[in-house]
């Protein structure tokens, strides 16, 4: 095969994996807690939930957000409520964690320019636990110094989990 054919070849694969892989996401939409961040899209035909439905979940999380962006596992934690409340479970009833290691504890720095700084205070304050692995801190050089106010420190990441887990979460694996 020549260059030329090689080329336009891998050329109109990438244009189809592009197209074939885009996603709809018109109907995604912030609230009703968090109204800048946490969008989700209503699904039709599911039942609604109990009254009394009850979630405690632990989210994990090891990436780090792409520079200028936020971390994407912390906004999980916003949509999961965003997207249960908008479907009637009383948000008093939802328990969210947010176990943090590897880069991610970057994420978590009391930094003016840490673009995932303000999601993670309004989560704090809505009563998100935020739980950074001690090992990977370490291995970062931060201390609990460094972090957001109200971000807690554990052992470890594992740690972490298995006392979550005893409490009753249940580990998100997105």
């Amino acid at each position: 095969m020549t260059a030329k054919r090689y080329t336009i070849l891998a050329a109109a694969g990438a244009l189809f994996a592009s197209a074939a892989s885009a996603q709809d996401m018109s109907a995604f939409r912030t609230g009703p807690i968090f109204e800048e961040f946490g969008a989700h899209a209503p699904v039709e035909g599911i039942d609604t939930f109990a009254p009394d439905t009850e979630f405690a979940i632990a989210f994990d999380v090891a990436g780090q957000a792409d520079a200028g962006t936020r971390n994407r596992g912390f906004e999980s934690a916003a949509r999961f409520i965003n997207m249960h409340a908008s479907h009637a479970v009383d948000p008093a009833n939802m328990r969210i964690a947010v176990v943090v290691h590897g880069g991610a504890v970057k994420d978590l720095l009391d930094a003016e320019d840490n673009h995932s700084r303000a999601m993670v205070t309004q989560l704090l304050d809505y009563g998100v636990r935020f739980i950074v692995c001690g090992q990977s801190a370490a291995a970062h050089g931060v201390a609990k110094a460094d972090f957001i106010p109200g971000v807690e420190l554990a052992l470890s990441a594992m740690t972490a989990h298995a006392q979550l887990q005893q409490a009753g979460y249940t580990v998100n694996p997105f």
